[in-house]
């Protein structure tokens, strides 16, 4: 079996092109793909194929288009596994797998300074793209939200494949492509770089400096911020014609790091900065990150004063040792405005606090509603409270998949602040035949020791709001993962429950399609990442 997402789906077994039927089958196995080997629950396959019109018969629906994908596949490909379906993909049946593996040897036998072979490699992985991913679907959310994830990982590679060929010296033919690239990516600074790099190689140093001009020129009209430290570190190596930007001095090629990890905090109310940056302040000293501080205004009267005030955070956050970057500008809408930015800076995290409509109804407004439908990375919510983040750091844990990414953010902060990590979950109830959650916390504190090395510690708590209500009165944060179907069902009376009234400081996890922070530098090229085992 082939299975080809890189383009429009198709399906193909024993050198034929499999017939899938109609639309709705056909979509069914795209959102399946997007998550190969693993069980997705009937309630999210139901939102993502009708949406917000689902049919009060939408179960009933669903059940047809499995049974007749069934049909069109091979025995036991689709397969019911509760709460859902799964889709079983072999080792490089699926052609998003065959490209993450060839990136991968792509990047080592780069990093081994085997430029030829890299960039051949490298080449073979891109040719696996036949259009936009999932392009028969493009008009429908699931698969825009993915494609835009998908494209991210691209572009990557391509960035990859161009530190090869410019450690081959391939430089001259380079400029037009680059050109090209910084066009369509004008505030990419990795491109921005190979660009200039490029220029200065074939001999053309007054437009390097000008592409470097314009670099600037685009993060400052655009995010209103400065170009980071490695671009204008370049440009001032080509201002001296420094030799180790000749091609003879860059070997053997190394994979350059060029690309900002960092966190956006999006700053509401001012008031309330000390206890956001209490929380962002931990997450980017451990693993080292930049800090990105975001203040939109609703009109021009109010930048003035709001540009100075966060230029004052920012200058304190650099005097403790903090790598912080600010901008601020005015927006009339600020939801889709962050959402852009945190986009345009390929962020790890965007970090907020919780608007007090929220935590009202527990339904989210149309501001925060475009943050969380259109940011592509993990998006996290503080509730805060006069206590500051001390002591555990407690995750309600049920294994689902927002479940997981309230995990790995818990788990981030609390190898950054030494702080303990509890996983907690229900305890049995003999009386109705419910066991205890033991084996599936177990299962997270697994995956925890695995990639961090940290114990998570289990805790069991009474069923419902109450016994986690009562397990959180010592912890210092909170960690609650929200639901895939936020859109439709917001926080739930369980989560606006404890966002209202849990003792410590609360984050609520919106999982984004982007590796979280955790992830390492050699992940940023997958679809997905997760602590998951």
């Amino acid at each position: 079996m082939e299975f080809r997402i890189l383009g429009p789906l198709e399906v193909w077994d024993e050198g034929g092109e499999v017939s899938l039927g109609g639309r709705k089958p056909r979509a069914l196995l795209a959102v399946l793909l997007l998550q190969p080997n693993e069980v997705v629950s009937a309630d999210r396959l139901i939102d993502e194929l009708w949406g917000e019109d689902s049919p009060q018969s939408a179960a009933a629906a669903l059940r047809v288009n499995v049974s007749r994908l069934r049909k069109a596949l091979p025995q036991d490909v689709l397969t019911t596994r509760s709460p859902g379906y799964v889709v079983r993909v072999g080792p490089d049946e699926l052609d998003l797998h065959r490209f993450e593996r060839l990136v991968d040897e792509g990047r080592s036998l780069l990093a081994r300074g085997l430029a030829a072979d890299a960039s051949e490699r490298l080449r073979d992985a891109l040719s696996l793209w036949r259009g936009p991913a999932l392009a028969d679907f493009a008009y429908e959310s699931f698969a825009q939200a993915a494609n835009a994830r998908l494209e991210e990982i691209k572009l990557a590679a391509v960035e990859l494949r161009i530190d090869a060929d410019l450690a081959l010296g391939r430089h001259d033919e380079l400029v037009g492509e680059l050109e090209a690239l910084v066009g369509e990516n004008p505030l990419r600074e990795r491109l921005q770089m190979s660009l200039m790099t490029a220029l200065y190689r074939s001999g053309r140093q007054a437009e390097a400096l000008d592409a470097y001009k314009d670099a600037r020129r685009a993060l400052v009209e655009e995010l209103g911020i400065d170009p980071s430290p490695p671009i204008q570190e370049l440009e001032r190596a080509i201002l001296r014609q420094d030799a180790s930007l000749d091609v003879e001095a860059t070997a053997p090629a190394r994979v350059r790091e060029v690309a900002e990890r960092s966190i956006l905090v999006a700053i509401t109310h001012e008031q309330r900065v000390d206890a956001l940056l209490a929380v962002a302040e931990a997450l980017v000293r451990h693993p080292p990150r930049v800090m990105i501080l975001a203040r939109l205004v609703p009109d021009a009267a109010e930048l003035r004063s709001a540009s100075a005030w966060l230029e004052e955070r920012r200058s304190a956050l650099e005097a403790r040792g903090v790598v912080a970057r600010a901008a601020s500008f005015t927006s009339t809408s600020p939801g889709e405005e962050l959402a852009r930015l945190a986009t345009d800076l390929d962020v790890e995290l965007l970090l907020a606090d919780a608007p007090d409509e929220l935590l009202t109804e527990g339904v989210p407004d149309a501001q925060l509603t475009a943050v969380l439908a259109e940011t592509p990375c993990d998006v996290a919510l503080l509730v805060s409270r006069d206590a500051t983040p001390e002591g555990p750091v407690l995750v309600p844990f049920g294994g689902a998949e927002h479940d997981w990414a309230a995990v790995e953010l818990g788990a981030w902060f609390a190898r950054a602040h030494q702080a303990p990590l509890r996983l907690a979950g229900a305890a049995a109830v003999p009386e109705q035949g419910r066991r205890d959650a033991s084996r599936l916390l177990s299962h997270g504190a697994l995956a925890v020791q695995r990639v961090l090395a940290i114990s998570a510690e289990p805790l069991l708590t009474p069923p419902g709001e109450e016994g986690m209500l009562e397990a959180s009165r010592d912890a210092g944060l909170l960690v609650v993962g929200l639901s895939t179907r936020w859109h439709r069902e917001g926080l739930g009376p369980a989560r606006l429950r404890l966002a209202k009234e849990a003792t410590p400081p609360t984050l609520l996890v919106r999982r984004g399609l982007r590796p979280g922070g955790l992830a390492p530098p050699v992940a940023l090229t997958r679809f997905t990442w997760s602590i998951r085992p």
